[in-house]
């Protein structure tokens, strides 16, 4: 791959990948079906109840319709998937363009709580490469959105470059800060076996909301007033950030689109990332749509494991 332009082409998945789990939030069996799918259709979901499809949804921010404790999108006629963004960081975190994702629930399942099973789904069956150049979303100018001690900003940048503060008042986390220049291979090793992780003393408020019902130490770092609950402990002394990280990856996905830009986030969660990338978005004269340079051979090609891995390194 040295004599091509890495990441010119649009890609797929190589082979159907079917995955079974549970939602986090509701608790029921969900089964996903990610399908390979041709140039230009983007990321979208498929809901389907027993077998006939009832909406088509496009994964783009414009469908945001909630962003407490997850991200949630739908339809004009209220049909919605939540807590898309674990499975949408692993999409866009491999450089996949196109899947359509045929899901039977409201719900993306949780797995364990990180990437890392999607991940592991799609190396093995692998990325084919399009014909299609890809089209990438560059940031022209800073666009900044504060909301109290919370802020995120886009700004031009030549790749993907993220970069993510939290700073929370139980000692177990404190404040921790992580900046990447992203790529497959930054996503998979330093990313997406982040698990998402909740506090003690809020377990019984969500529970009354109807919040956390599948919640439990399989999928989610549960944080108690001087430890971490979960017996094997952390996976790593930065968890917490790296699933911050990890689920901006996922809602900037909502662009439809890879961006070339910088991200900074302070404080934030998935409300600020969606909060930034729409007003980026409303303003016309931030960004723009850039096409990679075309490449000679256009034959499709298939790249699997080690092959992703390092053209991501």
């Amino acid at each position: 791959m040295s004599n091509r332009f890495i990441g010119a082409r649009q890609t797929t998945i190589a082979r159907d990948i079917k995955v079974n789990g549970t939602g986090v939030h509701s608790g029921a069996p969900v089964s996903v079906i990610l399908h390979p799918a041709a140039a230009d259709t983007g990321l979208r979901f498929l809901v389907t109840k027993r077998g006939r499809v009832t909406a088509d949804i496009p994964a783009k921010v414009c469908n945001v319709k909630n962003l407490t404790l997850c991200t949630v999108i739908g339809n004009e006629e209220g049909v919605t998937v939540s807590t898309v963004e674990h499975l949408l960081a692993a999409l866009r975190g491999l450089q996949i363009d196109n899947c359509v994702i045929e899901i039977d629930s409201k719900e993306v399942p949780i797995m364990d709580g990180s990437s890392a099973p999607f991940v592991e789904a799609i190396d093995e069956v692998g990325v084919r490469e399009l014909s299609a150049p890809r089209r990438f979303l560059k940031v022209l100018k800073p666009v900044r959105v504060e909301e109290g001690e919370c802020w995120g900003e886009l700004t031009p940048h030549s790749g993907f470059h993220l970069d993510v503060e939290i700073d929370f008042p139980s000692p177990i986390i404190g404040k921790q800060r992580l900046a990447f220049e992203m790529s497959p291979g930054v996503f998979r090793n330093e990313l997406c076996n982040a698990r998402t992780f909740g506090f003690m003393s809020d377990v019984e408020r969500l529970w009354k909301a109807g919040l956390a019902l599948g919640a439990n130490l399989t999928n989610t770092v549960a944080i108690g007033d001087d430890r971490v609950m979960n017996r094997e402990g952390l996976r790593d002394p930065q968890e917490f950030v790296r699933h911050k990280m990890l689920d901006a990856v996922g809602d900037l996905s909502l662009s439809g689109h890879p961006i070339l830009g910088a991200y900074r986030s302070v404080k934030g969660g998935h409300r600020l990332n969606s909060l930034v990338l729409q007003k980026l978005l409303e303003d016309s004269s931030a960004w723009t749509i850039v096409q990679a340079p075309r490449v000679r051979d256009t034959r499709p090609m298939v790249f699997e494991r080690a092959a992703v891995a390092a053209a991501g390194e």
